[in-house]
């Protein structure tokens, strides 16, 4: 249901009426609309108690009333911001814990005591859950005014960051569901646990003074042109410059501190400046995407220009209205940090907003909360049930993440791809809902001059999404990167297409870093990289960064253009640019820790370091020039944080995509440890070089057997075609940079200094006959070994009876860093730093490798031995010990840990016949605290019951339909490239004759 304008204002009732209104303590924005509601609530003779923790002046400066009364109480938190522009997203979860879930009982009790106390006739959310709880349990009806609701904010932060809070989202959606219906807002995000929807126009606040006074008031002429930031506070330490700004501009900045100087161009406004007043006399706003500024941009036709906020989920719903109404234009977070203002707002100044629609909707919804106040109900939205159905199916892509894998969507779903962001790389759905891997005549649009698709439906699906890019097809090129990758290739030119890998970790995991011997095998889902470089004359360059270019005086110089598919889904900006002459540094290629330092600047950005540090690494190791601009597509299908090596397959597609666009004859073992050298000094996460390795070298349906000192390949092993291997997602998002790994590589390291040491002082005879726990290690016989183990390169290297007979009751459980420092000096790693205040592990974390070392060994020859029931039960026995010494580590979770009991249990499950067991083993991979489990089975219909079993068990003890890994396919090396052109049209109608 729709309502638009119904009369001038709210008409008296024939009763007063009083109306408790509960904001929500995300910010000023949701009080700021709630004025707008109360004012003409209170126009109309009744009483609006507000519950908000927003400071009074924000209700008081705009309704002056003896009918407003405002109680001063928090009851959920919002949004935990780390700075003006990134959510912490665990911290979020964990303060809305402590303010609305651990108090709850207390809470309810409360508030229904207290809205008897004022005899509420209604109550209003805007838009805390547990008001709507509160309101049921004390016989008063309830209504939700809002464009989003926190069930669908916090659903993602606890996918991505805390998946132990997730009864947190079922809570707030059965708040919500006491509701009567929803006052639903422009801009709106699904929201599925509402039963019934109401739209209304924007709510939007009044203005009190003309443009013409408020620059008058200002001290500022009609002449010159004023920019708004607003940023609701801007970001510590932000220095200002004269230059930000074109000339014949000043700035108004809102929010700034008392203590900072401003350059003659900016204008500090008070504290309590009435917003509105200010963005209608501004000629352009920059800040950053909320409710409030949206709307005021839309309402008063104010070009926006706007960064983008880390993991603030309501934003792209807000940005495509603007976007739609041509009134915004994207900042990225780098130029919006370095003063590159002018060519943003030069853009947004060319832009003509339009929106037309109305903006009373303050006046709207206080109608429809009075009629409701008095009995009135409003019918039934006919198409509530669909509606529900839609906004959930939304939220549940949303959430999964992993495209092409739901084979029951409906093609009515196309419209929430278009809310979300498409990403190419997996297969179509048909009509009947099977997936539909497309035939090969698309391919006719392109001349494959070189290399073969091996008949890999991802890599077909992606040359077709390269086609629609090349046919400008509008109705495919809807997002934003697919806009961007349309505008920036040049189709009568070469492109090349790189392919690699996510691998599953089937046994040595975190061992790699000490050198252990690992069993990897590349999985069916990839990332494609497309790759084309061009001299700068003839580069098709973003308007920002040809406007860049030319603001710095720097003529044609090569830039690096890239554009990642699926950022929506992600929260991070769908594009990268910058000159490629960043990378220099009077001559030279910048070092590794600049290069760190420049991508971290901008986290929505951060991304980029996996792309454009192979360019980097290929300048630093190979002396690599690159002297033409170069355009990159990256679209990957391996979902992140899973614990599948996302990151090394976009490394590994990026750098052999470059590496074949400019002629470089890189082996897949040097071109993996090349990666190695992106993921461990660019991105700064301290991996193992297993990932890049398995992308670049496997090969599909077999383990790549691997010593990682540093990447000895000892080849292929084959899956005997009785098992068969599966990744169970625990649905607890996995790090490689994460606290746990870091410090359990560290206590790995600081285990085999102490090792080392102590064989040394054996050698030397200054050890204390009371710390020899091996006695024989004095006799003669025993120098060669000792000594050879004071020279320990790899701790693997030491086997365990000689780690059991001589070094395994010396080492401490746990060290502090400082204690380690101070005795030993340094821990030999030159890809992690010990704090020194930090307890580590170093025990557990030193034997893990060791017997991880000899499981690994013990597997790969159970593999070639016959098969039969023994073999996969004592591969399984393997898997299980590997899994418990993760744990032992301090690297399980109960996600993990969950499922490798439901395959236990399935194991030994006494009323299966003995032929009926299928599954035989399960552990933890990658890195751990999450991601995946690995599962061995027979290759057998019956496995693939067990496994769907073991699925649905899963979700009905934690929520989460877990995503199965199945498949497997060949490596970056084994692909090879692709080199294509667009056909003339002559070939085409050639082909297809």
């Amino acid at each position: 249901m729709r309502i638009e304008n119904e009369g001038d204002d709210v008409s008296a009732p024939p009763r007063h009426l009083v109306f408790a209104y509960y904001v929500t303590g995300h910010g000023f924005g949701h009080a700021t609309r709630v004025v707008e509601v109360a004012r003409h609530l209170i126009l109309a003779g009744h009483d609006v108690h507000v519950v908000s923790a927003a400071p009074d002046f924000v209700y008081t400066t705009e309704i002056q009333s003896p009918r407003l009364h405002i109680r001063k109480v928090l009851l959920d938190c919002g949004a935990v911001q780390a700075d003006a522009l990134t959510v912490d997203r665990l911290a979020s979860l964990e303060k809305y814990h402590e303010t609305a879930v651990v108090p709850r009982d207390s809470i309810l009790r409360t508030e229904v005591e207290w809205l008897n106390s004022i005899k509420a006739d209604l109550v209003v959310s805007d838009v805390v859950p547990v008001a709507c709880r509160a309101a049921a349990d004390a016989g008063i009806r309830s209504v939700c005014v809002t464009n989003f609701s926190w069930d669908f904010i916090y659903a993602e932060y606890v996918m991505a960051a805390g998946h132990h809070h997730r009864s947190i989202v079922w809570q707030i959606a059965e708040d919500y569901s006491h509701c009567e219906f929803l006052i639903r807002l422009p801009g709106y995000c699904p929201m599925p646990a509402f039963r019934d929807v109401i739209d209304v126009p924007l709510v939007v606040r009044r203005l009190h003074r003309s443009r013409k006074e408020v620059r008058i008031e200002l001290g500022v002429g009609d002449d010159v042109k004023l920019l708004i930031l607003n940023f609701g506070g801007q970001p510590g330490g932000w220095k200002f410059k004269e230059e930000f700004l074109p000339a014949g501009w000043k700035c108004l900045v809102c929010g700034a501190s008392e203590k900072d100087e401003l350059p003659p161009n900016f204008l500090k406004l008070a504290k309590d400046a009435y917003t509105p007043d200010i963005i209608a006399a501004s000629d352009c706003m920059l800040g950053k995407i909320g409710y409030g500024t949206a709307s005021e941009a839309l309402a008063f036709k104010l070009p926006f220009v706007f960064v983008r906020r880390d993991y603030f989920n309501e934003e792209p719903f807000l940005r495509n209205l603007l976007e739609h109404y041509q009134c915004g234009v994207e900042m990225i977070r780098r130029d919006l940090l370095t003063g590159h203002w002018r060519p943003y707002i030069e853009r947004a100044m060319s832009l003509n907003p339009c929106y037309e629609g109305g903006t009373n909707g303050g006046e709207v919804a206080a109608r429809i909360l009075q009629d409701t106040a008095v009995g009135k109900n409003y019918v039934s939205y006919k198409l509530s049930g669909a509606r529900r159905l839609r906004d959930a199916i939304v939220l549940g892509f949303q959430l999964q993440r992993i495209p092409g894998r739901d084979l029951s969507i409906p093609g009515w779903y196309a419209d929430a791809q278009n809310e979300f962001g498409r990403r190419s790389g997996s297969p179509n759905f048909g009509t009947n809902g099977t997936v539909d891997y497309l035939d090969s005549s698309f391919i006719k649009e392109f001349e494959i001059l070189h290399g073969d698709h091996h008949d890999l439906p991802d890599t077909k699906s992606f040359l077709k999404s390269l086609a629609d890019l090349a046919e400008r097809d509008t109705e495919k090129c809807q997002t934003r990167e697919h806009k961007a990758a349309a505008a920036f290739f040049n189709w009568e030119e070469e492109i090349f297409v790189a392919r690699a890998p996510g691998r599953l970790d089937v046994m040595g995991g975190i061992a790699d870093y000490s050198g252990s011997l690992v069993l990897q095998m590349p999985i069916r889902e990839a990332c494609h990289v497309a790759v084309q470089k061009n001299h700068p004359s003839r580069q098709r360059l973003w308007k920002h960064a040809l406007a860049r270019q030319q603001d710095k005086g720097q003529g044609l110089t090569p830039v690096l253009q890239i554009v990642s598919y699926g950022a929506e889904l992600s929260y991070r900006s769908p594009t990268f640019d910058m000159n490629l002459s960043d990378f220099m540094d009077e001559g030279k290629p910048i070092s590794y820790e600049k290069a760190k330092n420049y991508f971290a600047r901008d986290p929505s950005q951060k991304w980029a370091a996996y792309v454009a540090g192979t360019i980097l690494v290929l300048m630093t190791e190979l002396g690599v020039k690159f002297e033409n601009g170069i355009s990159m597509l990256v679209s990957s299908a391996v979902p992140e944080g899973k614990g599948v090596s996302s990151s090394a397959s976009v490394e590994v597609a990026s750098m052999s995509a470059i590496a074949a666009a400019h002629g470089l004859n890189i082996s897949s073992r040097d071109l993996a440890l090349l990666c190695q050298k992106v993921e461990n000094h660019i991105v700064g996460a301290p991996c193992g070089v297993m990932d890049q390795m398995a992308s670049a070298c496997g090969e599909a349906n077999k383990l790549l057997a691997m010593v990682c000192q540093p990447a000895e390949v000892l080849g292929l092993v084959e899956i005997p075609g009785h098992m068969r291997f599966w990744g169970f997602d625990s649905g607890i998002r996995h790090s490689v940079g994460g606290a746990d790994y870091g410090s359990v590589r560290i206590g790995a390291f600081m285990g085999q200094k102490m090792i080392m040491t102590t064989a040394s002082e054996l050698l030397s005879g200054s050890l204390s006959s009371a710390d020899i726990t091996n006695p024989h290690d004095l006799e003669e016989s025993s120098l060669e070994l000792i000594e050879s183990e004071a020279n320990l390169d790899y701790l693997c290297n030491l086997s365990p009876h000689r780690y059991e007979a001589s070094y395994a009751k010396l080492l401490p459980e746990t060290m502090l860093g400082d204690k380690f420092l101070e005795k030993y000096g340094d821990h030999n790693d030159h890809v992690t730093v010990i704090d020194p205040k930090y307890n580590y592990n170093v025990k557990a974390a030193a034997r893990h490798p060791i017997y991880e070392n000899f499981r690994v060994k013990a597997f790969k020859a159970l593999l070639t031995s016959t098969a039969s029931d023994e073999q996969l039960t004592a591969l399984g026995e393997l898997m299980y010990q590997c899994h418990y010494s993760y744990s032992a580590c301090g690297l399980g979770s109960d996600g993990t840990d969950r499922i490798v009991h439901l395959v236990q249990e399935m194991q030994h499950n006494k009323l299966l016949k003995a032929d009926d067991t299928s599954l035989y083993g399960a552990k933890i991979t990658g890195g751990g605290s999450g991601g995946t489990v690995c599962v061995i089975s027979r290759n057998s219909l019956r496995a693939n019951q067990q496994i769907l079993e073991i699925q649905q068990k899963y979700k009905a003890a934690t929520g989460y339909m877990p995503f199965v890994f199945e498949g497997s396919s060949p490596g970056a090396g084994k692909f090879g490239f692709l080199k294509v052109r667009l056909a003339s049209q002559r070939k085409i109608e050639d082909q297809l004759l």
